[in-house]
């Protein structure tokens, strides 16, 4: 005699096809199952950072998974997370996850184009010019000092000597040396000064800034070689979703009722 399943069977058999995505589980640990979520979703952040699927990681994730199952079990027997502080930690956590997944699907659905990476790129180079300097400064309080040591500077007094007085404890200690850098780097008038000097002359009169007062010598210059679109594109699109995603937050904020 042929067997016909009942409708009852065959919607029995359609959920139990259906269940294994939600349902699967990686082990049972003393009657409780973990879910294969879990499992899905360690792999997935290993992936992210550049480790290898196979099998040897999913065995890792497992006694991972294991591991924290059991000594999860044993902090409930204690009553642990039934702490005020623990509560709060579990919610603040909770609420981190939500919020990384709500800010990714805001970057996703709120794209940064092509064309906006590039007008990017070419505003920056357009502020960074065509040149970059070697400089050295040494940095006082008083303008009455930094006239004094542009007048020792005159009469012959080594810069890099007299650099050991500098308030600038990045630079005093190699001679006032700041480097090869390019002017967009350094507060207006500071840049302003620098860009007029000839090479090998030093500012004949202090240099204010909300630093205090500087003393600048130009050591030499060069042509700027800036990077290549293709070379900071990446930095420059990561910048630009950050920036999208701090007036999304201020918009927000804004937004809100908060007594």
């Amino acid at each position: 005699m042929k067997i016909i399943p009942s409708r009852l069977a065959l919607s029995l058999l359609a959920v139990t096809i259906a269940l294994p995505a939600f349902a699967q589980t990686v082990a049972t640990v003393n009657g409780t199952a973990i879910p294969q979520a879990r499992a899905d979703v360690m792999i997935s952040e290993q992936k992210s950072q550049g480790t290898p699927d196979s099998e040897q990681l999913r065995n890792a994730v497992k006694e991972e998974l294991v591991r924290r199952e059991v000594l999860a079990q044993e902090a409930r027997k204690k009553g642990l997370e039934k702490s005020a502080a623990m509560q709060a930690q579990v919610e603040l956590a909770r609420q981190a996850v939500l919020i990384r997944a709500y800010l990714q699907d805001f970057v996703k659905s709120h794209p940064v184009t092509d064309g906006e990476v590039k007008a990017e790129y070419d505003k920056i180079k357009s502020q960074l010019g065509d040149k970059e300097y070697k400089a050295r400064h040494i940095l006082v309080e008083k303008e009455d000092e930094a006239k004094s040591i542009i007048a020792k500077l005159e009469k012959g007094e080594k810069f890099e000597e007299l650099a050991k007085h500098s308030k600038d404890p990045g630079s005093k200690d190699k001679g006032g040396d700041l480097g090869w850098a390019n002017p967009a780097g350094f507060v207006k008038p500071f840049a302003e000064a620098l860009t007029k000097l000839e090479k090998g002359k030093i500012t004949t009169t202090p240099v204010k800034t909300d630093f205090g007062y500087h003393v600048i010598k130009l050591e030499d210059s060069r042509p700027l070689k800036a990077p290549t679109f293709d070379e900071v594109k990446g930095q420059i699109k990561q910048r630009l979703e950050q920036q999208r995603v701090e007036r999304h937050i201020a918009e927000l904020r804004g937004k809100a009722t908060i007594k």
